[in-house]
């Protein structure tokens, strides 16, 4: 997590500052701002990290923001500091995929921890997509007959019965069999379908 950050969005300097201090002395990098408006023009979507976000500010609100988030897929997890009265707001954002909410006056430690499970979450889930981003390009690379063969070496049949039920001889099966293991990056059958687990779920 050392190159993810943490954005907070208030349009209330103070609390910026303070958690800005608060999340620095726990060795979380910070980057503050000052309204929504701001953090959609000026953030990196790529960069991992998570979003503290008020849920009440002048201009564009947090729950427009956490809207316009997920409308672009943006991946961050969104943590929203709300006043009392604003609870069934962030409960609505809960159910639309926000990481969660804290009420203020918010406990130093409750929310910094809540930060640090975000940012795991955020790990986890790029750690995820990149995954499933490799393997899509290594069944891009393969060529129809290819996954032919691919779907009968799954069913555990052998080179001779693929060979029969698609008509070609035994030594181009072997031929298919061995390009398909080398662009899947796998050795064997069983390494092929614990690779496509994911994908075929």
């Amino acid at each position: 997590m050392s190159q993810a950050t943490v954005h907070v969005v208030d349009d209330d300097g103070a609390i910026r500052d303070a958690l800005a201090w608060l999340l620095g002395s726990r060795g979380l990098s910070t980057s503050t701002w000052p309204s929504a408006e701001a953090f959609l023009a000026g953030h990196d979507p790529s960069q991992p990290g998570c979003l503290v976000l008020d849920i009440r500010m002048e201009g564009m609100s947090g729950i427009e923001l956490f809207d316009a988030l997920r409308a672009g897929a943006s991946p961050l997890p969104v943590i929203f500091l709300t006043g009392h009265g604003d609870v069934p707001l962030a409960v609505n954002a809960l159910k639309k995929g926000a990481f969660d909410f804290v009420e203020k006056p918010f406990n130093d430690n409750q929310l910094v921890d809540l930060v640090i499970e975000a940012l795991r979450h955020d790990q986890s889930r790029r750690g995820e997509r990149a995954a499933e981003a490799s393997l899509a390009a290594r069944l891009g690379q393969l060529t129809a007959r290819e996954r032919e063969v691919m779907e009968w070496v799954l069913r555990g049949a052998p080179n001779k019965a693929i060979a029969d039920q698609l008509g070609l001889a035994m030594r181009t099966v072997e031929v298919h069999r061995a390009r398909l293991f080398e662009k899947m990056g796998v050795r064997s059958a069983v390494e092929l379908a614990q690779v496509l687990t994911p994908a075929r779920r």
